[in-house]
């Protein structure tokens, strides 16, 4: 096949990033359209349930990941490129275009989930109210249990810093990594852990863009409360600010007991090839 002229650098970062997070919110904010509003009860127990979310969440990430890899190290996550541009040398002029992108996938891919449910959502929740709007963007207790602002916020920065622990741990080279190109899948599996483990006091963001992108997205397709929490406080900024001090808080735990500590007279890990660079998530 023809290949056609090249995409400079950073465009086609930008592109895999993109569509890294396309498909994670595909999948992700799908698989939370069909549990609750599709179930009909308001609540996610049918149709799969909890765990169907969690295994969906966490194949979305394995997929999201294998997409974008390749070509920008696949990262579908704010707090990622944060952290990695924080301690494994990734670039800061690439931060903010990364971000970007990032967002405009998940945006994009929940006007897509909320077009293809509008008559599911429109039945169920005609009002467009806090009862389907979870479906789109996390809420604190999930809408429904007894947390807070500040709970959620807490919620949010230790599921994030178990993230990057296990991010940066799983894709070390000089660690004990996964090989043969298994560590989205493995990756994937410890995002359906933290779903299982942690996702009820916040619905386990753990991922600026995850969350931004689909709020914008459902607040100009009519729900008009979708900045603020089932109690009418101003939220958003909960599943913003919490994952990217997580991240920070995860790395630097990583470096501190692990990273810092691994001998440097390793040999080599198998499987050959050119060491790719260390801000690479995979």
């Amino acid at each position: 096949m023809t290949r056609g002229p090249a995409m400079p650098e950073l465009a086609r970062e930008l592109a895999a990033e993109f569509a890294g997070t396309l498909i994670l919110i595909l999948f992700g904010v799908g698989v939370v359209a069909q549990a609750v509003a599709g179930s009909g009860l308001g609540e996610p127990q049918s149709l799969g349930g909890h765990d169907a979310i969690a295994w969906a969440w966490g194949i979305a990430v394995t997929l999201g990941v294998y997409v974008s890899a390749r070509i920008s190290g696949g990262h579908i996550n704010p707090a990622v490129t944060f952290a990695l541009a924080v301690f494994k040398g990734f670039p800061w002029r690439k931060v903010g275009p990364f971000w970007i992108a990032q967002f405009l996938g998940a945006f994009v891919a929940a006007l897509i989930v909320r077009w293809d449910y509008s008559e599911i959502l429109a039945k169920f929740d005609p009002g467009h109210t806090a009862k389907t709007q979870f479906v789109f963007s996390t809420m604190p207790g999930n809408g429904s249990l007894p947390v807070g602002t500040w709970g959620a916020f807490r919620d949010q920065v230790i599921g994030t810093a178990i993230l990057l622990f296990l991010v940066l741990a799983l894709t070390d080279l000089r660690n004990s990594p996964p090989l043969a190109n298994m560590a989205p899948l493995v990756i994937g599996l410890v995002v359906v852990a933290i779903g299982m483990a942690f996702g009820s006091d916040a619905g386990y963001a753990i991922n600026p863009a995850r969350d931004l992108g689909p709020r914008l997205a459902q607040y100009l397709t009519g729900y008009a409360d979708a900045w603020r929490d089932q109690n009418g406080d101003l939220y958003f900024w909960v599943p913003i600010a919490g994952p990217l001090i997580g991240s920070i808080v995860g790395a630097a735990l990583y470096i501190l007991l692990i990273g810092r500590n691994i001998p440097e007279d390793e040999p080599p890990q198998p499987g050959g090839g050119e060491p790719r660079p260390e801000y690479d998530v995979t």
